[in-house]
């Protein structure tokens, strides 16, 4: 079956390390998709959803840190934007868990354009700045953060 939401180029931001978090998040939104595909029980779809919130946090906490490191300008306005985002999603996973919205195309298209608008016109504006303060495009190493959140799945 092919992904409801396929990584593409276009989503990179050319910080591998990011990128790699981005696919996370995409990942989740995916398996999301494949609960609603399968009828999955109910319970399935939350705790991936329940993931998807706390891998939220953990993504956009390592973009602040790297934010407050090299000194970004737009550090207030992009952390807002988090703050929000955080809120929708919660909100969502909160309505889902309640029974008050359904395991949709709706609710998928809601997912899919939470996240794709934030990299695409969002988090495309900080990478320059991460780049020319001297962070890395490519780590000797792959992803330390997906490293350990993968470690924690059964």
């Amino acid at each position: 079956m092919p992904a409801y939401f396929p990584w593409t180029p276009e989503l990179s931001i050319g910080i591998d390390e990011i990128d790699a978090q981005h696919k996370l998040l995409v990942d989740m939104i995916n398996r999301i998709y494949i609960a609603l595909v399968n009828q999955s029980p109910r319970e399935e779809a939350t705790q991936i959803f329940d993931e998807l919130v706390q891998y939220t946090y953990v993504h956009f906490a390592v973009e602040e840190c790297l934010f407050r490191i090299t000194n970004y300008p737009d550090y207030d306005n992009h952390k807002a934007l988090h703050d929000t985002l955080k809120q929708q999603v919660i909100e969502t996973r909160d309505r889902f868990t309640r029974g008050e919205i359904g395991l949709d195309l709706k609710l998928m298209a809601f997912l899919r354009s939470w996240l794709e608008d934030h990299i695409l016109g969002e988090d495309k504006h900080y990478a320059t700045h991460l780049l020319d303060s001297g962070l890395k495009a490519t780590w000797a190493r792959s992803s330390w953060v997906g490293k350990i959140w993968n470690s924690f799945k059964s």
